[in-house]
């Protein structure tokens, strides 16, 4: 293997892993530890990861997206934590909204043993995993094929999600602010995202508690827009406290919180 396709193969471990050792990297790839602390100096002279004692962390760049198969691969214990806690919401018959995050894409594998369900998304990789079922009608906004991940925007994804009226809209985002509301990075997420909550009686937001105190560039909504929030773990009391006021169901692993008011 090239030296290149080594430190692309790292980088990717790094964007999964958030921290690799030069150890089991020198056994992954069948070389010495020294050959692996080169490659790490290598990546950190192009300011992608910062070293550290035994191995490196990954960098983190708050403007840049993080590739999707790569955020499908990461923080999966924590995304079917989730996962389970959103089905366990959604009933046999009922209307469902799906976003194009990869922690919906969990959601949906989990709703695989629901009965009669309607599903509209805008994510490639959830029709697929889904496409199968039987008795479900599962329908694909289309419009403007986004680059970064596969999924659609755009005005004819918003105005297909617009004509429709559904129970529950399953949504993710990248940052979530007790005053600022949930984030993403990019504006053409953003306003789908918007459609799909304009159409839902119930609004679901599945984050994981790394998203927790941190604003993105485009807002998707308030707090108080949201019926319930569904996370891997207990957040702080603050926030609980202003849940609990903003009257937001919050769902945690082995416990379930304040009930909407």
């Amino acid at each position: 293997m090239l030296a290149v396709e080594r430190r692309k193969q790292i980088l990717e471990a790094l964007k999964a892993e958030k921290r690799v050792y030069v150890s089991s990297l020198s056994r992954a790839f069948s070389v010495s530890e020294e050959t692996i602390r080169r490659d790490l100096e290598r990546l950190e002279s192009e300011g992608l990861v910062s070293r550290a004692y035994g191995g490196a962390i990954f960098k983190e760049d708050e403007h840049e997206e993080t590739p999707y198969d790569i955020r499908k691969r990461s923080g999966v214990l924590e995304k079917g934590v989730i996962a389970k806690q959103v089905a366990s919401l959604i009933h046999d018959g009922e209307y469902i909204i799906l976003d194009e995050s990869s922690t919906s894409f969990f959601v949906a594998k989990e709703l695989k043993e629901k009965k009669n369900l309607t599903i509209i998304t805008n994510s490639m990789e959830i029709i697929r995993e889904i496409a199968s079922v039987q008795g479900w009608n599962v329908l694909c906004t289309g419009g403007a094929l986004r680059s970064s991940a596969p999924s659609f925007a755009g005005h004819q994804a918003e105005s297909m999600v617009r004509s429709y009226h559904v129970d529950k809209a399953i949504l993710s985002s990248g940052s979530l602010d007790i005053r600022a509301g949930f984030t993403d990075r990019h504006e053409d997420t953003a306003l789908i995202k918007r459609a799909m909550m304009a159409s839902a009686r119930q609004v679901i937001l599945a984050v994981d508690h790394a998203k927790f105190d941190k604003i993105a560039f485009a807002k998707i909504g308030d707090i108080s827009q949201v019926s319930t929030i569904v996370t891997d773990v207990e957040p702080s009391e603050r926030w609980k406290e202003a849940l609990d006021k903003l009257g937001v169901q919050l769902m945690y692993e082995k416990n379930v919180g304040g009930m909407k008011k």
